[in-house]
């Protein structure tokens, strides 16, 4: 029997469990957030794909040309606790049109194999859920090859769905994101150095459904503000697409420069995270934002232990939330590397914990009052002020402003390297020298190479590559690095 021709795939969504759970007007809230917000993600790859909301569900059906992107955004949105992959049939009204149907289209997933059928049933219908298995399974182990039917640990597990007279027949589940839509838990402002504390930090308030802003303190140079333009930009971009979000920069070694002259060697660690927080709070007050996020850790280093902890928030009025505050690194980094933000933080430079020497471990209230009093704070206002804010989206477009990389179509004209730097995939295949580096050894990787020759970065979509030709431009005045984006 030959396998139907399918066109397009839906998918069925079930939604996070602490929705279902709310009362029915936030409920409809919550599941109008996330309708609103897969509309939007979904239609930057076709109109032609539907979203349709149901009370505890949506579904989306997308042409099987976009399968692999819709899957995906699919499985990193907030708010998606099961993604569901299933072949719709309408028009099911009996028992005999169903197990044919699952017949012709199952079958061959169970020759050789135990199988089991479980379905469930919802409308008013002359059979039960029990006896759909029954009459499918029966004629499936009549007209296939399967080895028998095992109800306890069957190889092979067929799922179907019959609402009314439409049937579905699930041919793979994913685990979601789980988690609550985007833009139903507020805002928050993310003090962002791009390690691997604060981004994923960012990512858990993100996942819990907070619109999640960034705000970098610049103590690095131009290098250092593009490798977290990167990061944030990277989580943004894979989780929280769906609005518009800021990318704050405050230029800080005005700051640094005055913490040396004011304040004792031993607090310097603890008065610096005081005044990010002061400046934090200020840039909060403007854009009508109630909590501040920071990626710190009990114990992790001597400014977070839980009475310096204590010194730093005496020093803003707003809520500072620490999704990581009981975590071990093992742990934070066991989920930066499932996010995909790790090799962007093994490559960030940390600037915040070497200007102390000897740091104190349990400060002292009395003495950290006489610490800040020393200090100028015309200096921090003054580095507000200079603060400048972008929309993430606007990130590729605003490094680029700075010295645009050119971008190369035609390699005919002259003699180029490609460096391909994906992580996962073949080196590209063109017709010129090409290497393989992925993006995060490019930082030690590309002195190596023999810089009298023109080098094109490539990635897939050629964000990324943009970005990282802007570092190697200021990081090492590489003027030898343009983009490669094939037409």
């Amino acid at each position: 029997m030959e396998t139907p021709v399918i066109k397009t795939q839906k998918f069925i969504l079930k939604l996070f469990p602490e929705i279902m759970v709310k009362g029915s007007s936030a409920r409809r809230q919550m599941v109008g957030q996330l309708y609103n917000n897969l509309v939007k993600l979904l239609a930057r790859y076709s109109t032609e794909i539907t979203v349709r909301k149901f009370s505890d569900k949506i579904e989306v059906i997308t042409p099987l040309a976009f399968l692999s992107e819709v899957r995906q955004t699919l499985l990193d949105t907030p708010g998606i606790e099961q993604v569901l992959e299933a072949l719709q049939f309408d028009k099911m009204e009996t028992l005999d049109d169903i197990k044919v149907k699952v017949h012709e289209v199952m079958t061959h997933t169970i020759t050789d194999k135990t199988f089991v059928v479980r379905a469930k049933r919802t409308g008013n219908h002359p059979f039960s859920s029990l006896e759909m298995e029954q009459i499918v399974g029966g004629y499936m182990l009549d007209h296939g090859n399967a080895r028998g039917v095992d109800l306890r640990k069957p190889e092979v597990t067929i799922r179907i769905e019959l609402i009314h007279n439409q049937l579905n027949i699930i041919t793979l589940k994913h685990a979601g994101l789980s988690g609550f839509p985007l833009g139903t838990q507020g805002d928050i402002l993310s003090l962002m150095s791009g390690g691997f504390d604060s981004t994923v930090a960012s990512y858990l308030t993100i996942k819990r459904g907070i619109k999640t802003h960034f705000l970098f303190f610049n103590l690095g140079g131009i290098a250092h503000e593009i490798g977290v333009k990167q990061v944030a930009f990277y989580l943004w971009n894979k989780f929280a697409a769906s609005h518009r979000v800021s990318f704050i920069s405050v230029p800080f070694d005005g700051v640094i420069e005055e913490i040396f002259r004011s304040t004792h060697a031993s607090y310097m660690g603890v008065t610096l995270k005081r005044l990010m927080l002061m400046a934090a709070q200020k840039i909060a007050d403007e854009m009508q934002i109630d909590a501040l996020l920071t990626g710190e850790s009990v114990a992790q280093v001597s400014s977070q232990t839980l009475r310096n902890l204590a010194l730093i928030d005496q020093a803003t009025g707003k809520l500072v939330l620490r999704p990581l505050a009981t975590m071990n690194k093992p742990e934070i980094i066991d989920i930066a590397n499932r996010i995909g933000t790790r090799r962007f933080a093994e490559n960030m430079p940390e600037y915040c914990g070497v200007i102390s020497k000897n740091p104190i471990t349990h400060g002292s209230y009395k003495r950290m009052e006489e610490e800040a009093r020393r200090f100028d704070y015309t200096v921090l206002d003054n580095a507000v002020a200079d603060a400048v804010k972008i929309y993430v989206h606007d990130i590729i477009e605003d490094v680029s402003s700075h010295a645009p990389i050119e971008v190369i179509h035609d390699l005919s004209s002259k003699e180029y390297v490609v460096i391909d730097i994906r992580t996962e995939e073949a080196c590209i295949e063109v017709p010129c020298e090409s290497i393989k580096i992925p993006f995060h050894q490019l930082k030690t990787q590309f002195q190596k190479l023999p810089q009298d020759k023109e080098y094109l970065l490539y990635c897939e979509k050629g964000i990324m590559s943009q970005l990282h030709a802007q570092y190697l431009r200021d990081a090492h005045n590489a003027q030898n690095v343009k983009v490669y984006r094939p037409l």
